[in-house]
């Protein structure tokens, strides 16, 4: 169960399940629960994970498995999921039947046509609610309130009661308890909205580049909202966010269904303008975005070319270093990710190096992004909940003081066919509970995926991988890292029960 209907609460769900086992003259000896769960995908369910997993592991001391009803197994976009689970029940000989359900699965074409409309009904359900919570949402961002997240250095959220008056200011991991209450951003504290100013004036007015505000805020000593030190990313965060000049932005990015997490086109974002406060002037913030803007001028794949050949002609030869350091050429990470790699922009202009150095490169911009994907992992945990700390001489997180997370890096190497590998060294000197790889792309530029192991069914020390590598490994394969974030969410006693 969610936070749906009561007659889905797990007290319900297991009197009726009792009561048809004993009109049944059935002995129930384990339940399995996924109490406060999501039913959309099956990674947010452990203990249907188990359920499956002790059935076809041989550890199954029972011959039936009750359920509720049909969408119990889940409300999955494709309706065949919650057939596909059913299906290896009885493959390993245990039945499945429903105890709230009119008909008996006893594989009759009337049980089986019942069973399809349903799990359809349940698939069709969660599309219309993700419909009439997306709209509700929408107008709650016109109406001016937040929907969710930190507010921000510079900015605190504000608790609001259904008349508009203030309740007080939430302090981090703080919600809001009563439905009718809404958030919004007011300014913080005035001097993080002068280092807010400042930050803008730096990068319009002195055309200091984003990491070098960040050193010189660190070496003010002065903290992200987070309590830790700033970076490239951080600072351009505070220069491309529209919430300080009081615009309310949302929908920049979906994950709707519990499926692949998307960026959204800017033409679909929702905007409420002017509905806080600002703490940065407009003019301001528009001459930041159009230096932005500028820096990111998107030549034609004709134009790139041109100037990778010239640089051929005046050098002699073509290095990614060689490349990054002329200011008249796009950078060689721009020409990996418009060419797919180094070596094929290099045939397009009549090149073929001895050997590319470019790789020397792409590890020292990985080792820098190293604390950046770190700091990410763990803002992800403290926004599921989570207590993080971080072991100074091994840089290990632990979570929750119950389990450990690596985090390495995994550099993606093109083969002469254009197959893409990755290696990754799991530190098994420090035993870490789980390890996250991040693949990055071809390019060596983004994230392609993350791989959350856990280190106990992980016997190799470097495990070498391909695109598909079977389901042994790619079982622990994500397109975010939500999974990892879940393991450290709390739940409260009362919303559990």
């Amino acid at each position: 169960m969610s936070t749906e209907h009561q007659k889905y609460s797990t007290e319900n769900q297991s009197d009726i399940i009792k009561r048809y086992a004993a009109q049944r003259g059935l002995e129930i000896s384990r339940t399995y629960i996924d109490a406060g769960r999501s039913g959309l995908n099956v990674e947010g369910r452990p203990g249907l994970q188990r359920l499956l997993a002790d059935i076809e592991g041989g550890a199954a001391d029972f011959s039936v498995v009750l359920v509720y009803d049909v969408s119990r197994w889940g409300r999955f976009p494709d309706s065949d999921e919650a057939a596909f689970y059913e299906y290896r029940c009885r493959a390993a000989g245990v039945k499945v039947a429903y105890c709230a359900e009119e008909f008996e699965n006893d594989g009759s074409i009337g049980s089986d046509v019942q069973k399809v409309v349903k799990r359809r009904m349940a698939a069709e359900y969660s599309r219309e609610l993700s419909v009439k919570v997306f709209a509700g949402q929408k107008r709650l961002i016109e109406l001016g309130f937040r929907q969710g997240g930190p507010s921000g250095f510079g900015l605190r959220r504000q608790l609001v009661d259904d008349r508009g008056e203030s309740k007080g200011i939430l302090q981090r991991r703080q919600h809001k308890s009563i439905q009718t209450d809404r958030v919004i951003l007011v300014p913080g504290p005035q001097e993080e909205a002068e280092i807010v100013a400042g930050i803008y004036r730096d990068f319009v007015e002195r055309r200091l580049n984003e990491a070098t505000i960040a050193d010189n805020l660190n070496k003010r000593g002065i903290r992200t909202d987070l309590d830790r030190s700033w970076t490239r990313g951080t600072v351009h965060q505070i220069l491309i966010n529209e919430k300080y000049i009081g615009n309310n932005v949302w929908n920049r990015g979906s994950f709707k269904l519990k499926q692949n997490r998307i960026r959204n086109d800017p033409q679909t974002w929702v905007r409420a303008e002017n509905a806080f406060q600002p703490i940065v002037d407009r003019m301001l913030y528009d001459a930041a975005q159009a230096i932005i803007d500028a820096r990111s001028h998107r030549m034609t794949d004709e134009e790139m070319l041109v100037c990778l050949h010239q640089l051929l002609l005046s050098q002699g030869a073509l290095s990614g270093l060689l490349i990054d350091e002329t200011d008249s050429c796009p950078s060689s990470g721009a020409f990996q990710r418009r060419f797919g790699s180094l070596i094929r922009a290099y045939r397009l202009v009549g090149y073929t190096p001895e050997r590319d150095f470019n790789y020397i490169e792409i590890n020292r911009t990985l080792r820098r992004l190293h604390p950046a994907v770190i700091e990410e992992v763990i803002g992800g945990l403290e926004h599921f909940g989570g207590c993080v700390s971080q072991q100074a001489s091994s840089e290990l997180l632990i979570v929750n003081d119950e389990f450990s997370v690596s985090v390495v890096i995994a550099r993606c190497r093109e083969t002469a066919g254009g197959a893409l590998r990755w290696r990754v060294r799991l530190e098994r000197s420090l035993m870490p509970d789980v390890t996250v790889a991040v693949r990055m792309d071809s390019s060596n530029i983004s994230a392609r995926d993350y791989l959350i192991l856990p280190t106990l069914d992980m016997d190799e020390r470097v495990l070498r991988l391909q695109e598909h590598n079977g389901i042994s490994l790619d079982a622990y394969l994500f397109d975010s890292m939500e999974p990892l974030f879940e393991m450290a969410e709390r739940v409260p006693l009362r919303e559990v029960a």
